[in-house]
């Protein structure tokens, strides 16, 4: 029986029996009283929390580690945050008790669940080529620098990378290689390819998968939002000094009491300016532009 094993289990003693002797525990669990001494200590060492009965309950535990490997997984493999970051915030989560949560352990638990991944993954891959649930798919292509040059092919309907795979080039050779090997394997084929505009990716859509190569779009998109970005800013920063006007007015009105008729005027013009600011935030939320001094970020 391992640690946590034992140590749900003199939790669960306690918690039914309160009162109950570290003799009668350990007769009524078979382990020897020092072993039960030693978890009951441990068990009070981590009761620090008013949340820290809850990790040693069977439900918690597995909850517990769901967090961790969901934490590594998306903060640590798919964002790339390092372990210190992903530490301080189980810590601040205060789970340092309960969890190996410090950078090296982290590290560590990463190592070991990089190849369970690969391995879930490819389980999965059998499963539903097996189930015949593969879908042709709807592909994007494109290279990515980190230490190395990576080819990455993308389904746009899931977000499953299809290909990651570092390389020497990225010529059409290199790319029709990659790629017609995991169709292959995947037993589907591509309904259309997006890219950008190079002439390895066009050849690869129409000549090696024989299928449309449609345009990325991202580039043509910043330049527009580029385009519209400084103008919104203008008129929104028009807006909001304009709103600031009236309200000074609507303060001196008061301040100066100046007759309901003039208060009641300075007031509508406040509201009247708050709308157009507000039409001018909504619209620059719509066009995705976060402005600061008048270009896009």
């Amino acid at each position: 029986m391992g640690f946590w094993a034992k140590s749900r289990l003199i939790f669960n003693c306690f918690r039914a029996h309160a009162k109950a002797s570290i003799r009668q525990i350990a007769v009524d669990t078979g382990l020897s009283k020092s072993s039960v001494h030693r978890l009951r200590q441990a068990l009070e060492r981590r009761d620090v929390h008013p949340e820290s009965w809850l990790w040693e309950t069977e439900e918690g535990r597995r909850w517990l580690i769901r967090l961790v490997v969901a934490s590594l997984y998306i903060f640590g493999f798919k964002r790339g945050i390092g372990a210190d970051t992903i530490s301080e915030f189980l810590g601040r989560l205060r789970l340092e008790a309960h969890v190996g949560s410090s950078p090296s352990a982290l590290r560590g638990l990463m190592e070991v669940l990089a190849p369970v991944l690969l391995e879930t993954a490819a389980a999965w891959e059998r499963e539903g080529i097996a189930a015949g649930e593969i879908r042709p798919i709807i592909g994007a292509v494109d290279e990515t620098f980190l230490e190395r040059m990576m080819l990455v092919f993308m389904d746009l309907a899931s977000g499953y990378l299809v290909v990651e795979a570092v390389a020497a080039d990225r010529s059409y050779d290199t790319w029709y290689a990659l790629v017609t090997a995991r169709l292959a394997t995947l037993r589907t084929g591509v309904r259309y390819l997006v890219s950008d505009r190079a002439k390895a990716l066009i050849k690869l859509a129409e000549t090696g998968l024989a299928c449309l190569s449609i345009p990325d779009l991202f580039h043509l998109m910043h330049e527009v939002a580029k385009s519209y970005a400084l103008a919104i800013f203008r008129r929104l920063r028009q807006a909001q000094q304009t709103l600031r006007q009236a309200q000074e007015r609507l303060a001196h009105c008061q301040a100066a009491h100046l007759g309901e008729a003039a208060v009641q005027q300075a007031q509508a013009l406040v509201e009247a300016q708050a709308a157009e600011v507000q039409r001018w935030q909504h619209v620059r939320g719509l066009l995705g532009i976060r402005v600061i001094t008048g270009h896009r970020v």
